[in-house]
């Protein structure tokens, strides 16, 4: 009986059949994570340069409008969003912040910026001012997007909010044009 159990497995020492099973195991995760990093970043990128787009364009429009026209935060939100194409539920997970810049020291806003909270029902508290005639305008849009594969690769390493969210910040600078 043990003679039989020595010549079985030295018998499978020697079958190298399935080998290529164990380095498929070993490998196929790595390649699968990379595969997922590269798709989620060309995907990240893509929304980011989609909210600054959307926000150019904007500041754009805000800049060619009749100084008539109020501009109100509701309708800025609109417009980014308008812009901003493929940015899922975006008026729902995107916050505005528009500030006049003080001309004589230039002190531009804080680096941090608020953005929506999904897991709260009070949204956060930020200053929306239309400006005058000649001011310098400083307006940031900061939205909240939700990864493809939050627990796989570079989806691990994202700072995310605690909705699962992912920031997004764009900001942009521009004059007020006299009457």
């Amino acid at each position: 009986m043990l003679g039989w159990i020595f010549r079985t497995l030295r018998r499978l020492r020697r079958d190298n059949k399935g080998g290529v099973t164990v380095e498929f195991v070993i490998v196929f995760p790595v390649f699968m994570s990379l595969f997922v990093s590269v798709f989620e970043s060309g995907l990240m990128m893509t929304k980011v340069m989609m909210l600054e787009r959307g926000l150019d364009l904007t500041v754009r429009q805000i800049r060619l409008a009749p100084s008539s026209t109020a501009i109100t935060h509701d309708a800025v939100k609109t417009m980014i969003c308008d812009n901003a194409l493929i940015l899922a539920d975006c008026e729902d997970n995107i916050q505005i912040e528009m500030v006049p810049i003080d001309a004589t020291t230039f002190t531009m806003p804080g680096r941090n910026s608020q953005c929506i909270d999904r897991e709260s029902e009070v949204e956060p508290v930020v200053s929306f001012n239309a400006g005058g005639q000649n001011d310098i305008m400083f307006i940031r849009a900061c939205v909240v997007v939700d990864p493809m594969f939050p627990n796989i690769g570079l989806g691990l390493v994202f700072t995310k909010d605690p909705s699962g969210g992912v920031r997004l910040i764009s900001s942009s600078a521009f004059a007020n044009e006299p009457i």
